[in-house]
């Protein structure tokens, strides 16, 4: 399924995501370590890198948006605003949101944490290259896409042009195998990954997750992996397309409604393979400094706890809630316990589903959607 590279009489397949830069740079073949000149299917900007990319463009006298149903935007960091500065960033996005005609603008109200929010509102396709002005912008790659995090610069330079150059980075395998147990979840597949090759051992890599495993895992819990493929320094995290992946698409898409699936090929060269057995994990706790420091939750019995965050751009969508729902259900808590649905639609489908309720009655605090 896609082209081949052929060096000195070897035909090689490609990678996903090198298919996916060969499509967007317009070439029939790339290997890694290839310049690409990309063309970006769609920009996420949120409240913090975004005004900084507003005033660059502005100082040079560039007032053009390449296309503005190819960008969506929302607050996201400091949402509610926290003070004076915060509110000032709102309303810089805002002004410019509304000024450039943006199509896909949530407002406060509508906002949510960007890397939930985009792929519940139909933003994310398979086979296209999206970047944002934020490092987890990775998790989109759940959709086999191939999603980067970029600065403001960078973020400037594709708001008003539509393109970006890339170094095609070498991509990693990892290989999920078995069945995970009670209690374990796709959050513990990525710090045990992570844990492995440490915060640096994907440096401009992108992060192929593939394997049985994979497809028992909701979307939600596959966008996990994906986000957290910056943790280990990886340029992407990515995994292919299937019937899940199909259906949480469908009825969600706006605007284009097409979208072209690629898969590695067999031959593909990967510069890294692991295998994870994902059925002997047990659940990993990140203790400081670093997502690689995992322990096992063993190791942490009996050490003290201030605060409880569940939310995030990794965790604060329905599925987690409902985790959390059913473990804090006719219990209190012991210390401060914050609760984050990542979007208004998961805060009030969480309302719907009592999980609210629960919350509430457990003595947690429950806050308005925010990174």
């Amino acid at each position: 399924m896609g082209s081949t590279l052929r060096f000195s009489g070897v035909f090689m397949g490609m990678t996903i995501t090198e298919k996916i830069f060969a499509r967007a740079g317009g070439k029939s073949t790339v290997r890694p370590g290839d310049l690409v000149n990309a063309k970006i299917d769609m920009i996420m900007c949120h409240d913090v890198t975004t005004p900084p990319a507003i005033s660059m463009l502005k100082e040079h006298g560039i007032d053009r948006v390449f296309d503005p149903e190819k960008i969506a935007v929302t607050p996201d960091h400091f949402q509610p605003a926290k003070d004076i500065k915060s509110a000032e960033l709102h309303k810089r996005l805002d002004t410019w949101a509304k000024d450039k005609g943006i199509k896909y603008y949530y407002p406060l109200g509508k906002a949510g944490v960007c890397h939930a929010l985009l792929p519940e509102q139909g933003h994310i396709r398979p086979g296209e290259v999206i970047v944002g002005g934020d490092s987890h912008t990775c998790t989109y790659g759940a959709f086999a896409a191939f999603s980067t995090g970029i600065g403001s610069t960078d973020l400037a330079a594709s708001i008003t042009t539509g393109q970006l150059w890339f170094k095609v980075p070498a991509s990693m395998k990892f290989i999920l195998t078995g069945k995970l147990r009670p209690g374990v979840y796709s959050k513990d597949i990525i710090l045990e990954v992570i844990r492995r090759i440490g915060t640096d051992g994907a440096l401009y890599r992108a992060m192929e997750f593939v394997g049985p495993t994979i497809k028992t895992l909701s979307m939600e819990a596959r966008m996990t992996i994906t986000n957290m493929a910056i943790e280990a320094g990886g340029k992407s995290g990515i995994i292919g397309f299937d019937e899940i992946t199909k259906d949480y698409l469908d009825g969600r898409l706006k605007g284009k409604q097409d979208y072209t699936v690629y898969e590695s090929d067999a031959d593909a060269s990967y510069i890294y393979t692991d295998t994870v057995d994902c059925s002997s994990l047990e659940p990993l706790v990140a203790f400081p400094h670093l997502p690689s420091n995992g322990k096992v939750i063993g190791e942490c019995a009996g050490l003290a706890m201030d605060q409880c965050y569940i939310g995030s751009c990794t965790n604060g969508r329905i599925e987690d809630l409902r985790v959390a729902a059913s473990i804090l259900k006719g219990r209190q808590v012991k210390i401060r316990t914050i609760i984050v649905p990542a979007t208004p639609e998961i805060w009030k489908q969480a309302m719907d589903e009592g999980l609210m309720d629960i919350f509430y009655e457990a003595g947690c605090v429950i806050s308005a959607p925010t990174c």
